[in-house]
């Protein structure tokens, strides 16, 4: 083994062992601090550990200086042999020359950004986005010239005020405008939230309150819109506060300065993608960089997609299935991306397939009703001259996949060299990213024939012959993607055996960690640590069949009930409109069961056409579901409620049924409108009053703080330090209780069991204040030694006990250790935050070793203290304070085992997994 080797897994072992048994593979140029989470103490056993290993003694000053494990291999070799040592240490080694070559994708880079600039490196002038436009090329970006247009696009954020962290939302169409302002906000430090433009003026109340809710959710403080889109958008902006302003891509350049560099990690959100909310409000879904790119390298393993490939997408960017799987996927396999508007492929569905004729594209998605269109509304004319022999992989999802519908596309396409083989129904949902499931590459479609009675009666998946009345043909959507796992569980959450049906839960490497803001959807989603896909399927031979949403089942007589079979039998109906029916369930108040609704929008409106439709609907409802729907609905045109994507909202058809709100004229445009300013306006009064409050509460807050700061100097002037501990705490006390509005402890019995070393996640500065409030007055805290900086602080603290460690230097933050140590065996009680510093954003972080090094070796007890809500009074980077309830749940005392590491080790561990479990905040990966 080289010596590079040794040392990186002495180091690989240590996190091993500090992570509870995972940790990552190291790298020579790996940060000790930042990316290791490696502190000083940490260090020192680090390097106690390679004098071991190597039989050698480390110069301390060398060690103390490095900041990455490179350093360290130059630390060994200046290192002196002690008696017994292997002679020699080998030389360090030096970085590998980079690799010029375009053919392999980025597997090193751990960013979307990394990921563009490794490109623009490379391949500064192969054109990645094509724009085509009437069939021709519009417009195009190499790798180069996208990242210095978003450049431009990032500078002007930040000029702007943009903090990294931020949201910020995009409202444009596709154009290569939306590429330069995507990767502009991921440069600039901020979280992109593509929202979609209005697409049908008839509900443009429905779709501004829905895209009033994302941005109010996700907290967008900048909107991006085109020109086209400004009036829509400041309406908008009026309706939600935080909203600081609206703007253009071509106003961001012209606002634009020097860029200043922003560091975004693998576990930094890159995208908050918002679900299509076809059975609810949409959910923004967080995912970060490593989430996507081990979405797009799982995908393009199981396509085995590379630079030679050619991607054609009409898709819109607002969905992830047209961001993701084509944009994404496209710039991390180096593959010329071409894009059509959405409305070019609906206004002449041809231009697909003309523009994978014309650049030999290999690779293209689209959902069903896409296909169904190829297969029914082409005529002959549109498709004559066609080649389409190299598209490879035709996919489909985002939606449910018929085989009647892949079967008529193959023999449509087949005249024009389309392989049959080349059609991948699949699996995905954005909680995933895009992808969880794809079939075997070549292999074509798979229908399985099962009996629709059995499914619907006991959950059984039953082969039966294709020719059978009964037989429901369901697509299967493959395998998981290489890294990630699928099961079908029960309602209790058992797993269950191939062909029979339940929920589909899934785990993997592209998972996200849960809804933005949506604490109770993030705690439904999870199932430990498998998530709940939220839909309905079986398992067979392997692979994964679809047969509904769980919302969309309709349970009647302990049956379930599937609609997608029926909504499609209703839509070819002539005289309802195609694509148009949603099938659902309400509850009869009456009986307490559910009544099987039908709601169909018509194209005929003579009654006794209507009348005709209706019984033919009454019977397919008994043909296919096996009972007859309680109530059919023929409705206007554009009644029935859809998602951005196309998707039947089958929730809110029911909602607006229940409420009965069907049948009620839609209103005239020009009042949507009046009514949404007048909202908009409403809520603008509401925001002024609710600022004008919290703004007086924020001054009262601080003169409190004001006054208690104030009094500390003459606190600290009192003789006896009981007295000024006394004195600070009932100060700490008043101030408190004008500050928080609700303070509620639990065990406080705990701190009074003798000596300890006090524990506390840290969320806010308040947290010395609550905690000074409730402690024993003996109790001191340990401070970092920054604070010590000026005089007159480190004169009060000093006189009301404050301890004071380093954390940079190696040496000095050993005797500090062996100090608190001496105090603790002496008598007193210490407070430590061991996350070392606060963050603005939530969540518990990696525990620095210092209080449970000096608890072990004390052999004293450990208080976990739990602090919930004081980072909602006064977070990290405000400084306004604002009303909201604390408390604090001291936990039992933890003796350590022993007085070695690994004793302070376990210790840390048990703390933090008791923290987490009830600060209300997630215990964030080390």
């Amino acid at each position: 083994m080289s010596a590079a080797a040794q040392l990186l897994a002495v180091v690989e072992s240590m996190l091993r062992e500090l992570r509870g048994g995972e940790a990552p593979t190291v790298a020579l140029d790996d940060d000790l601090e930042r990316t290791l989470g490696i502190d000083s103490l940490t260090r020192m056993e680090l390097m106690l550990r390679l004098e071991q290993s190597f039989g050698v003694r480390m110069p301390q000053a060398m060690v103390q200086e490095a900041h990455t494990p490179r350093d360290l291999m130059r630390a060994l070799a200046a290192a002196t042999p002690r008696e017994g040592a292997p002679v020699g240490v080998c030389p360090v080694p030096e970085r590998a020359p980079e690799d010029t070559r375009t053919e392999a994708p980025p597997h090193d880079a751990d960013t979307l950004m990394g990921v563009l600039r490794w490109h623009a490196e490379r391949a500064a002038k192969r054109v990645h986005i094509t724009l085509l436009g009437d069939d021709a090329p519009a417009g195009e970006l190499t790798h180069a010239g996208l990242l210095d247009r978003a450049i431009g696009v990032a500078a002007g954020l930040q000029h702007s005020g943009l903090e990294p962290g931020e949201s910020v939302a995009l409202m444009l169409p596709t154009g290569l405008a939306f590429f330069e302002a995507f990767t502009g906000i991921l440069l600039a430090g901020g979280v992109p939230i593509p929202i979609y433009p209005p697409f049908r003026a008839s509900q443009i109340e429905d779709h501004l309150r829905r895209q009033a809710h994302i941005l109010d959710n996700a907290r967008a403080v900048v909107l991006i819109a085109a020109e086209q889109a400004l009036p829509v958008a400041r309406i908008l902006r009026a309706g939600v506060p935080v909203l600081r302003s609206v703007l253009t891509v071509e106003r961001l350049r012209e606002l634009a300065g020097p860029l200043q560099p922003v560091t975004r990690r693998t576990q930094d959100t890159a995208l908050l993608q918002y679900t299509s909310g076809s059975t609810g409000q949409p959910k923004g879904v967080v995912l970060t960089h490593a989430n996507l790119l081990a979405n797009v390298r799982a995908m393009g393993l199981a396509l085995k997609a590379g630079s030679s490939d050619v991607f054609v997408s009409w898709l819109p960017l607002y969905h992830d299935m047209g961001l993701i799987g084509a944009w994404m996927g496209s710039l991390y396999h180096g593959i010329p991306l071409f894009v059509m508007p959405p409305q070019a492929f609906l206004a002449r569905p041809s231009r697909w397939l003309r523009a994978l004729h014309a650049h030999r594209g290999t690779l293209s998605a689209a959902p069903n009703f896409a296909y169904e269109i190829l297969a029914s509304r082409l005529s002959d004319d549109e498709l004559r001259g066609l080649d389409l022999s190299a598209w490879r992989v035709a996919a489909n999802g985002a939606e449910p996949v018929h085989a009647a519908t892949l079967a008529r596309v193959a023999e449509r396409l087949q005249p024009c060299g389309f392989d049959p083989r080349a059609m991948m129904p699949m699996y995905g949902l954005a909680e995933n990213g895009v992808g969880l499931a794809f079939p075997p590459l070549g292999r074509g479609a798979k229908i399985d024939c099962i009996d629709r009675r059995a499914l619907h009666a006991q959950g059984r998946a039953e082969p039966v012959p294709a020719a059978q009345a009964t037989a429901m043909r369901v697509v299967s959507c493959g395998e998981p993607l290489p890294g990630h796992e699928v099961r079908i569980v029960d309602s209790c959450g058992e797993e269950l055996p191939e062909r029979r049906e339940g929920r589909i839960e899934f785990r993997g490497p592209s998972a996200t960690s849960g809804y933005f803001r949506n604490p109770d959807a993030t705690r439904a989603l999870f199932r430990g640590d498998w998530l709940d896909a939220g839909d309905v399927g079986y398992v067979a031979e392997g692979e994964i069949y679809l047969t509904s949403r769980v919302k969309d089942l309709i349970i009647r007589g302990g049956h379930n009930i599937h609609p997608y079979d029926l909504e499609n039998a209703v839509g070819a109906l002539q005289g309802v409109r195609k694509g148009c029916v949603a099938v659902f369930g309400t509850v009869d108040r009456a009986s307490s069961t559910e009544r099987v609704v039908v709601l169909a929008e018509a194209r005929v409106s003579d009654a006794a056409q209507l009348a005709a439709l209706r019984a033919r609907i009454a019977e397919l409802s008994i043909a296919l579901l096996g009972v007859p729907a309680d109530d059919i609905v023929l409705a206007a045109p554009h009644t029935v409620l859809k998602t951005s994507s196309g998707k039947i909202r089958r929730a809110a058809c029911r909602t607006m049924y229940e409420q009965g709100r069907l049948a009620a004229a839609r209103r005239p445009v020009a009042w949507q409108w009046v009514r949404l300013w007048l909202d908009a306006l409403a809520r603008r009064l509401r925001e002024s009053r609710r600022r004008t409050v919290d703004l007086l509460y924020a001054a009262s807050a601080w003169t409190l703080f004001g006054l208690g700061a104030s009094a500390a100097p003459i606190v600290a002037l009192l003789p006896a330090r009981s007295l000024r501990k006394r004195a600070a705490r009932a100060i700490a006390r008043l101030v408190t209780r004008g500050v928080v509005p609700t303070l509620r402890v639990d065990g406080a019995e705990h701190l009074r069991a003798g000596r300890a070393v006090v524990v506390a996640n840290h969320a806010s500065y308040v947290d010395w204040l609550v905690l000074t409030a409730i402690l024993p007055p003996e109790t001191g805290f340990v401070a970092k030694r920054e604070l010590a900086r000026l005089a007159p602080m480190r004169w009060v603290l000093s006189r009301m006990g404050t301890r004071f460690v380093g954390r940079e230097e190696v040496h000095r933050s050993v005797e500090d250790a062996k100090a608190l140590r001496c105090a603790v065996q002496a008598g007193e009680s210490l407070v430590f935050f061991p996350e070392g510093t606060l963050t603005r954003a939530p969540g518990l972080r990696g525990f620095r070793m210092g209080a449970f090094v000096t608890a072990a070796q004390a052999g004293v007890a450990l208080v976990p203290v739990s602090l919930r809500g004081t980072r909602s009074v006064l977070r990290d980077g405000s400084w306004r304070p604002r009303r909201h309830p604390v408390q604090i749940h001291v936990h039992a005392p933890i003796r350590p085992g022993g007085t070695g590491w690994h004793d302070a080790v376990q210790l840390r561990d048990a703390l933090a997994r008791g923290i987490a479990q009830t600060c209300g905040e997630p215990l964030l990966p080390a």
